[in-house]
């Protein structure tokens, strides 16, 4: 499904009608500055001067560049004006022979496809909001007589009420942790739920009301569900002013233990209300953004404030940056970082933004309801303005003192294995199996930003003997750089590795060496880092150079341990990813094998024969009597197991 039919856009499909309007030239590949304004211009002979949305592309294909227009025609021409345009926009236009034009029927509808556009191919020429992680939120379930509390991410499938954005996985856990202590509501499933006959742990610490086994009423657990809703909605006073009432009374009526119980559901409020790292009382609903510039580098702080509550602040820092003003680049993070998450009524900046309009306008577009975009000048808003204009400039400054610091050890990497620069893409492989069982290798890539965790791979182990780890190496390498040179032979995508680092000592290293022979690879550095012959003692690795050579270093060299570092963060990935292989293998049933089987007549199977041996030997009459399964499905599993399957 493309995303300009989505299902929270249910018009998008006669709005951005993409195949009305296409328009396409081709050319050479190499940069040709003639070429790429007269690709422009013969663009130019039928475009329209509505609104819309253009995508540039290279001779390949590949997006450039997407950018938005009031007026299409008006917009695009200003690409054939060489002369005005900066050196990194004069290289796209030279790049560019084809381009796609999409019509809408405002700006503001420009404005959010070209923010989907930019989130699906994050072209080389735009401003991209680097953050590949989804946002979790609360969710209060409605689809039970006692609804469940939860932490959620992703789409939103379940019936309910969703609070957030949460800044992190850690500030939603800590809250949840609090809102249990508080209103004693469930956070089990509803298998688990069913098959209660006595209260769990959670009850006996007082973190449920135990509604499973009839504990609370379904009226009681009602009302919790009412003060838990008013809460998250920002009436956090309301609800402390009743708990101390209830408090009370339990103490005047001498009920000394449901009010020490009240007590703690106080201490777990006021833990809430003083785990606010700032003071929105009064604010209800809003993000804040503030921005800062140093160096060339620009970083973005958020905050979200739900109810007065403070919950949870991120930095952002976006790329390709170069030629744009702070308050472009501040619209397009906006405008992408609302691609994903829900925007607050009341959005506050830090800087005027000359179309902060449009922005609000696309935006409640979406939504379905008002939203503002502002830049508070006075009161009490100024001061939480104030305050990110602050932790921005702190989380640049901790930024570019981590760029510095990293860029001296890629250097100091580069001269260590002889580079000709400094790598910009490092990747590191290791094996992990158990006995040969569950085996799979593992791929992490590191830049100069730290780690890239949206590029890590795994590679299930298919030909190699498991039991044999060099043969593991060789078919991981193998698959990878086949496919590499498959896909990106020119090199021009940036997924060839500048250093591969390998854990594993001459064995490995040998085993590499073998298939970037056979796949005539010449130019890949690749080192093994292997412990020592004192391996209980830390920094005694040796790096084994392809020619032979043995390296080590001093214990307490800071480039050792950034080495260390790449090497450890291979293991965990590897480790995860093979126990997350060996908990599946744990509970696979040979009938998985059985092609349209599913669980449901999986289940009748082995509910009816017992075992799925018993299933395998079992003959077509048998399997025909078995309830819930077909004639059809019965000849199916038959032929399988006996000689009709492979």
């Amino acid at each position: 499904m493309s995303k300009a039919d989505r299902p929270d856009l249910p018009n998008a499909a006669s709005r951005f009608n993409e195949e009305a309007q296409t328009y396409a030239v081709r050319g050479a590949d190499q940069p040709d500055l003639e070429g790429g304004v007269a690709a422009i211009r013969n663009v130019l002979k039928t475009l329209p001067t509505k609104p819309g949305v253009y995508r540039m592309h290279d001779a390949r294909g590949d997006v450039l560049y997407v950018g938005k227009a009031r007026a299409l025609r008006n917009r695009v021409t200003n690409y054939t004006q060489v002369d005005r345009l900066p050196n990194r926009l004069r290289r796209m236009v030279s790049l560019t022979r084809s381009m796609t034009i999409v019509t809408t029927n405002s700006e503001a509808e420009a404005l959010l496809l070209e923010a989907q556009l930019i989130k699906r191919y994050r072209p080389a020429y735009n401003v991209l909001l680097r953050d590949d992680k989804s946002f979790p939120f609360i969710l209060l379930r409605a689809d039970h007589d006692f609804p469940r509390i939860q932490k959620h991410r992703g789409a939103r499938r379940h019936k309910g009420e969703y609070y957030g954005p949460f800044a992190s996985a850690g500030s939603v856990n800590v809250t949840l942790n609090a809102l249990e202590k508080l209103f004693l509501l469930r956070s089990c499933t509803d298998s688990f739920f069913n098959n209660r006959d006595r209260p769990c742990l959670l009850y006996q610490i007082k973190r449920c009301s135990a509604p499973c086994v009839d504990r609370i009423d379904k009226a009681g657990y009602a009302e919790l569900v009412v003060d838990a809703k008013a809460f998250l909605g920002g009436k956090s006073t309301a609800v402390q002013a009743k708990l101390a009432k209830e408090m009370e009374g339990a103490a005047e009526a001498l009920d000394f233990e449901r009010a020490a119980m009240v007590r703690d559901r106080l201490k777990a409020l006021t833990f809430i209300q003083g785990s606010q790292a700032i003071n929105a009382a009064g604010i209800g609903d809003a993000d804040i953004f503030a921005l800062a510039h140093k160096q060339g580098v620009i970083g973005i702080q958020a905050f979200f404030i739900r109810g007065g509550q403070n919950w949870g602040h991120r930095a952002f820092f976006p790329a390709h940056i170069q030629d744009s003003s702070d308050e472009e680049v501040l619209t397009l993070v906006l405008a992408q970082f609302y691609e994903e998450v829900p925007p607050a009524p009341t959005i506050m900046l830090d800087r005027e933004l000359p179309e902060a309009e449009l922005l609000g306008e696309a935006l409640g577009e979406r939504l379905g309801r008002r939203v503002t975009v502002t830049f508070p000048q006075r009161g009490d808003r100024t001061r939480l303005v104030a305050q990110a204009k602050r932790n921005a400039e702190e989380a640049l400054d901790r930024r570019l003192a981590e760029t510095t610091t990293q860029g001296k050890l890629l250097r100091e990497v580069a001269e260590l294995f002889e580079l000709a620069e400094p790598p910009q893409r490092i990747e590191i492989y290791d094996n992990s199996h158990i006995q040969g069982s569950n085996a799979l290798g593992a791929m992490v890539v590191a830049g100069p930003e730290g780690f890239i965790k949206g590029q890590y791979r795994k590679f299930n182990i298919k030909q190699a003997a498991t039991d044999d780890d060099f043969a593991m190496m060789r078919e991981v390498f193998e698959r990878r750089f086949a496919r590499a040179q498959e896909e990106d032979p020119d090199r021009e995508k940036g997924e060839w590795p500048d250093l591969v680092l390998i854990d594993g000592g001459k064995g490995q290293v040998s085993a590499v060496r073998e298939v970037f022979e056979r796949l005539g690879i010449e130019d890949v550095p690749y080192i093994g880092i292997a412990k020592g012959p004192h391996h209980g003692r830390e920094g005694r690795e040796v790096f084994h150079f392809p020619d032979g050579r043995e390296l080590t270093l001093p214990v307490n060299a800071p480039v050792l341990f950034y080495l260390q570092r790449l090497r450890d963060e291979v293991h965990r990935y590897a480790i995860g990813a093979h126990r997350t292989k060996r908990a599946k293998a744990m509970t696979a049933s040979p009938l998985d094998e059985v092609p349209g089987i599913g669980p449901s007549r999986k289940k009748a199977l082995l509910l009816h024969f017992g075992t799925a041996r018993a299933v395998r030997s079992a003959s077509l009459e048998d399997l025909q009597m078995a309830p819930g399964v077909s004639a059809a499905v019965a000849q199916t599993v038959y032929d399988f197991y006996h000689g009709g399957g492979e």
